[in-house]
């Protein structure tokens, strides 16, 4: 583009020639070189929004060029582009966190931000990921000699999942017994989880019950939730449905979807409270807004059924399209049956077929036989009866009784595999 042409539309406030203009007069290309021009439509274009603008400004500022070093400024620009999906942006802002550059140093936001980078592709990301597990595992290490609760509970994480350090079960159980004698909540939530699991300690769900409710009488959502859970599933403690609601409402109460989702189902089943079906859909709504996957599935049922909603199958199938597209298998193969019957969604047989193909290769039986006579009759699929027996064999191979009938029906009738 001429660069008249350019100037003409940055000062008609274009921000993609705004951008441009500002790399033109710092490159010296087409017009003469002027810094303070450039940072000027950097300014202008990142003002406006500009996520590349936003990206080119901090890393101005970070590093001094055209302007004074200021890594605050470098660290809000870079915040700015990174919350709109740039991935530059969001690996130098984990390097800002990483090295406590114009914000406090937190291994764990620069974490997140390299691992936002990193799914976008950047391998400069991935490599940063690595090194900060590395040096963050060392500095909680230093910290954890010493006896400090939080870094022998980070330290401890970091065994667990083998970031930055070798996975080791046992000795992350170790570092979490020192902090949750400390009174650690976290820790004692993480020692709970060990117990549960089997993971450094043997298993031992009463043990498991007695940290969760360390931590959880201390407020911790997550362990509140996992109190609820061993009283719901009578894990190390005598099973008791109105203890378990009562611990997934604290959580709950505190925001945290999974209790919020599971405090709906406690309604929906009448179980440590009366049946309600509105309060059970009022707390899946809570946390299907938040984006958990089965909340959003309990959600659509909600809707498909009218149970405690108006029913509406167009609101069901939204609700399912959004914890399917996140894998939930649930999910798919409800989305698959309401494009098969055009319940909430223009009927289409190829989505349907398409949706129930992937719920079948998770595993969900209903699924699997729905695929099967997809396959039987060519509805969204090329018309094969032996694809059709194996979907159904597969059904019929967990109990799936109309997939058994089918089986049955076919080699009883006319034609043969």
């Amino acid at each position: 583009m001429d660069v008249n042409e350019l100037q003409k539309k940055a000062e008609q406030g274009d921000a993609a020639a705004q951008l441009k203009l500002a790399l033109a007069y710092e490159k010296g290309q087409g017009v003469a070189q002027d810094i303070a021009k450039a940072m000027a439509w950097f300014q202008k274009s990142a003002a406006q929004g500009n996520e590349n603008a936003q990206c080119y400004l901090g890393s101005r500022y970070y590093h001094g060029q055209g302007v004074a070093q200021d890594y605050e400024k470098a660290a809000e620009w870079y915040q700015k582009s990174a919350v709109q999906g740039n991935m530059y942006a969001q690996n130098n802002l984990g390097i800002c966190y990483q090295k406590g550059l114009g914000v406090a140093q937190d291994f764990d936001r620069a974490a997140e931000f390299y691992k936002k980078s990193a799914n976008q592709g950047l391998e400069d990301a991935k490599k940063n990921l690595d090194k900060c597990y590395k040096q963050a595992a060392e500095v909680y290490q230093k910290a954890a000699q010493q006896g400090d609760a939080d870094a022998q509970t980070r330290l401890g994480y970091c065994y667990a999942t083998g970031r930055g350090v070798a996975q080791d079960y046992a000795q992350a159980a170790i570092l979490f017994g020192k902090a949750a004698q400390q009174g650690y909540a976290a820790a004692q939530f993480n020692l709970g989880n060990g117990y549960s699991k089997g993971e450094g300690v043997a298993q031992d769900y009463a043990k498991a019950a007695v940290w969760y409710e360390k931590a959880a009488q201390q407020g911790l959502a997550e362990a509140q939730n996992a109190l609820g859970t061993c009283y719901d599933k009578g894990w190390g403690v005598k099973q008791d449905y109105s203890k378990a609601a009562a611990w997934y409402e604290k959580a709950a109460q505190q925001g945290f979807a999974v209790a919020q989702n599971n405090f709906g189902v406690c309604y929906k089943k009448g179980e440590g409270v009366a049946q309600d079906y509105a309060k059970a859909a009022a707390w899946y709504e809570k946390a299907a807004q938040q984006g958990l996957a089965e909340a959003q599935y309990n959600l659509g049922i909600c809707y498909d059924k009218g149970w405690g909603v108006a029913q509406n199958h167009a609101e069901a199938a939204a609700w399912y399209e959004k914890a399917a597209q996140q894998g939930y298998a649930k999910a798919q193969h409800n989305l698959g049956v309401c494009y098969e019957y055009g319940e909430g969604v223009t009927q289409d047989y190829a989505k349907a077929a398409a949706w129930y193909e992937k719920a079948a290769q998770q595993g969900v039986a209903e699924a699997q036989y729905h695929l099967g006579v997809c396959y039987e009759n060519g509805e969204g699929v090329t018309k094969s009866l032996n694809r059709a027996v194996e979907w159904y064999q597969k059904a019929a191979a967990q109990d799936y009784k109309e997939a058994s009938q089918a089986l049955l029906r076919i080699k009883l009738g006319d034609y043969y595999i």
